[in-house]
């Protein structure tokens, strides 16, 4: 590293759907010094596995295949020189034919995003019919977390996007000081509609951060009751993950 040079931080924030994701990707791109990217490895995940989600073959054909050059991205040369590499990612796309070294890299810092099983499944079930434990990431968020907290020697960073809701600034300010950067607050409100940046698959995903300003009040969390039968067993399976990764959520600062 040339000296007077700071290495950009780039975030690799690990979610399940569902959750603020998105108005996360939101409020970091509304930095001066952000740059960001939507799911890189939805494409590759896609036709690795040969799943049928929305929008399947235009996710594919706009999104790179190869997950090897999509981790070469993630760690090359940053968007528009920016300092800050904002990485969106689902978990569930980590399929164990995708390597993970690259979360090893030395400027990456691994971040989750966590949301209760209840509320995660009841907003997944409006935009699609069924769901399973696999669909919503949760072991998969687990596995990562707990393999980065293996190699660290620590936990890493987790938000709950409830708090997130609850004290924007209070708890970004805690994210921020965590990942190393520090906080602007202009990732507290962004103009609406959509971007250049996100997915191919917005139409689908996105009217609700699309009509956004800044991220909105906090909300009930969904009562297990309310869950559709089929779906009870999953967010069952899902709790004790919930609740092991909420111990560590970093509290607002």
């Amino acid at each position: 590293m040339t000296a007077g040079v700071t290495a950009p931080v780039r975030i690799a924030m690990w979610s399940g759907p569902r959750n603020i994701s998105t108005a996360m990707m939101r409020s970091f791109e509304n930095r001066w010094d952000t740059a960001v990217v939507d799911e890189p490895f939805y494409a590759a995940f896609l036709a690795e596995t040969g799943l049928d989600h929305p929008m399947r073959e235009t996710v594919i054909a706009a999104g790179e295949r190869d997950w090897r050059k999509v981790a070469d991205a993630l760690t090359g040369p940053v968007p528009d020189g920016r300092r800050v590499f904002y990485q969106k990612h689902m978990t569930h796309h980590m399929i164990p034919s995708i390597g993970r070294d690259f979360m090893a890299h030395p400027e990456i810092v691994n971040a989750f995003l966590i949301r209760d099983p209840e509320s995660v499944l009841a907003s997944y079930s409006a935009k699609r019919e069924s769901a399973t434990l696999f669909d919503i990431g949760f072991v998969e968020q687990e596995a990562l977390f707990l393999a980065v907290a293996d190699r660290l020697g620590r936990a890493p960073p987790v938000i709950e996007g409830a708090d997130v809701l609850a004290d924007p600034a209070g708890t970004l300010s805690a994210l921020c000081a965590a990942v190393g950067i520090p906080f602007e607050p202009a990732m507290l409100k962004w103009p609406a509609g959509r971007r250049a940046t996100d997915g191919v698959w917005a139409p689908h995903w996105y009217h609700a951060v699309e009509a956004s300003t800044g991220f909105g009040p906090p909300r009930p969390p969904a009562a297990f009751d309310d869950l559709p039968d089929a779906l009870k067993p999953v967010a069952e399976a899902a709790r004790p993950i919930y609740e092991r990764l909420a111990r560590h959520r970093l509290a607002a600062a």
